[in-house]
């Protein structure tokens, strides 16, 4: 059953602040502007252009599949998941000023980013969680979006339920508490064209004692 209902979503359309919509077993904020100091066409050409990205494997079931998608990391730490180890890129001069816009939206703070880049309807984000023992027990996660919307969707482990929520250009999403527990998120393929879209994930590595 999906939760998101139409009441809602212009409830948040046309809230400027991060706002939490109410789901079960975590915590979820949404925001579908996040203000900025350039235009979120600047800095979806600047990411599309100063980001070396890749086009990597990961292991699933003893197999090695390519990501549907571009991807880089960048920060302090390295971040390990799905059999592979990723080796952070330094934050650069935008990255750091997107975080510092997120971190003041959301009053989180962040030491790493992934980043993915999504090129056209084809390509897409496979149902997981960010669960991995690095990020802690109940991790906040800050999602930044610019370029085509996509339709995010949430979906409960063990009720089945699902959310489903429109990511436009601009908008900033936080997922916190133990969300992660108990629910999945992905991005489909659409059989509609699509453009191009960048997503940015900012997340606190847990650093080793």
């Amino acid at each position: 059953m999906d939760l998101f209902a139409d009441q809602l979503a212009e409830e948040l359309a046309t809230n400027h602040g991060l706002r939490q919509i109410p789901i079960i077993d975590g915590e979820l904020w949404f925001q579908p502007q996040l203000p900025l100091s350039l235009t979120s066409d600047a800095a979806m050409q600047r990411l599309r252009e100063e980001t070396a990205w890749r086009a990597e494997t990961i292991q699933v079931w003893g197999k090695q599949h390519l990501q549907p998608r571009l991807m880089a990391w960048h920060g302090d730490a390295s971040y390990r998941y799905s059999g592979k180890t990723f080796h952070p890129e330094p934050f650069t001069p935008l990255q750091l000023m997107l975080k510092q816009a997120v971190e003041q939206a959301s009053g989180r703070r962040f030491n790493s980013v992934l980043l993915n880049y999504y090129r056209n309807e084809r390509d897409s984000m496979g149902f997981h969680a960010d669960d991995e023992p690095e990020l802690g027990p109940q991790p906040a996660i800050a999602s930044l979006s610019f370029g085509a919307s996509r339709t995010f969707i949430l979906k409960h482990r063990h009720t089945g339920q699902r959310l489903k929520l429109a990511l436009g250009d601009g908008a900033l999403l936080l997922m916190a508490g133990s969300l992660q527990q108990h629910w999945q998120h992905g991005i489909n393929k659409q059989t509609r064209p699509c453009g191009e879209r960048i997503n940015l994930t900012f997340r606190n590595i847990l650093r080793a004692p």
